[in-house]
């Protein structure tokens, strides 16, 4: 993956900071881990950089790695490919040896407190913060309404637009107040999300397209009738992705003594609209459950295929993706 050079460079920093005298376990966690085949990755490089790094020092550290997601991802299937995880590491016995991993299952929004105050030594979050707490309340409760789309489109008024920001803005201001509180002086959080790009407004670029397109699968059963229009119109995504802009701004505002580092990433998506219905599916499939029913689901993600290949047709599709260093200060 483009952004795996930032987290190895981020957990040979936390290697280096363990080896001088701070403590021998190193505790790192991937939030919003899910329960897909990147699930293993992270823990792969996050230990296959940490092995490198103690090769010479056998017995020298250990690692406690949390996978954190909300109650109803599926843990067990987790733990059953950790089975897989572990055969494989144990071709190299000597390296495990020399730092051992111990993987455990933590469950709870990564809005709320998870650990306990400075405990932790790496947080990793791929594409989870782009996902906010909640769709704003006053889209929910129907003071104002984004008809047609389910997300920032071309059509959506300003209005909506401040909503969906602020809402950003609450939940990242609470994210990082909260893992604040439970890195070690020193820790780091390696943070990616799709976004936009510089200056970009919010219903352009890659990210508002996808969801834009959908927004037209959507209309496209309303007009057959399987979806009723105000059942649309009561969608919308608890989503928004910043540009590189906002969150600049938002960090030189928050006051809290971290170092910072950012960088933009521009990887084409796939060009096959099959394969990028399948993600974005595999995404959002149990909010369209929860306010559609499942009955729709085949018949709109069969038209949303349709829609993306004769939109890839235009040109390649990309999501720009930002990528932010924390370095929590030392006392």
């Amino acid at each position: 993956m483009e952004t795996w050079p930032e987290l190895h460079k981020a957990v040979k920093e936390a290697v280096k900071s363990l080896s001088t005298g701070t403590g021998s376990t190193m505790v790192a966690a991937d939030l919003s881990c899910s329960s897909g085949p990147n699930t293993l990755l992270v823990i792969s490089e996050v230990m296959s950089t940490v092995r490198a790094c103690v090769r010479d020092m056998p017995g020298a550290m250990e690692v406690q790695f949390f996978l954190n997601d909300l109650p109803g991802n599926d843990f067990n299937l987790v733990f059953r490919s950790l089975e897989k995880l572990h055969s494989s590491v144990a071709v190299e016995a000597a390296l495990a040896a020399a730092a051992p991993c111990y993987v455990a299952g933590l469950p709870g929004s990564m809005y709320t407190r998870i650990f306990p105050c400075e405990i932790v030594h790496l947080f990793h979050s791929s594409h989870c913060l782009i996902w906010r707490s909640k769709v704003p309340e006053d889209l929910s409760n129907g003071t104002h309404v984004n008809a047609g789309n389910i997300y920032i489109g071309k059509t959506t008024a300003q209005v909506v637009v401040k909503l969906f920001r602020e809402q950003f803005e609450r939940d990242f201001e609470l994210f990082l107040t909260l893992r604040y509180k439970e890195l070690v002086s020193g820790g780091r959080m390696v943070l990616t999300f799709a976004g936009r790009k510089r200056g970009e407004i919010p219903m352009h670029g890659g990210v508002a397209r996808v969801w834009e397109l959908l927004a037209e699968a959507l209309q496209h059963l309303v007009q057959k009738g399987p979806v009723e229009t105000k059942k649309l119109s009561s969608f919308n995504m608890p989503y928004y992705a910043p540009s590189v802009d906002e969150i600049s701004d938002f960090l030189s505002q928050t006051g809290m003594p971290m170092m910072t580092q950012m960088a933009m990433l521009f990887p084409i998506l796939p060009a096959v609209s099959l394969i990028i219905a399948k993600i974005i599916r595999a995404g959002i499939e149990p909010l369209i459950v929860n306010h559609f029913g499942e009955d729709i689901l085949d018949e709109l993600f069969m038209a949303y295929t349709s829609i993306l290949a004769k939109d890839l047709e235009k040109g390649k599709a990309m999501c720009p993706v930002i990528v932010v260093i924390l370095k929590k200060s030392k006392h």
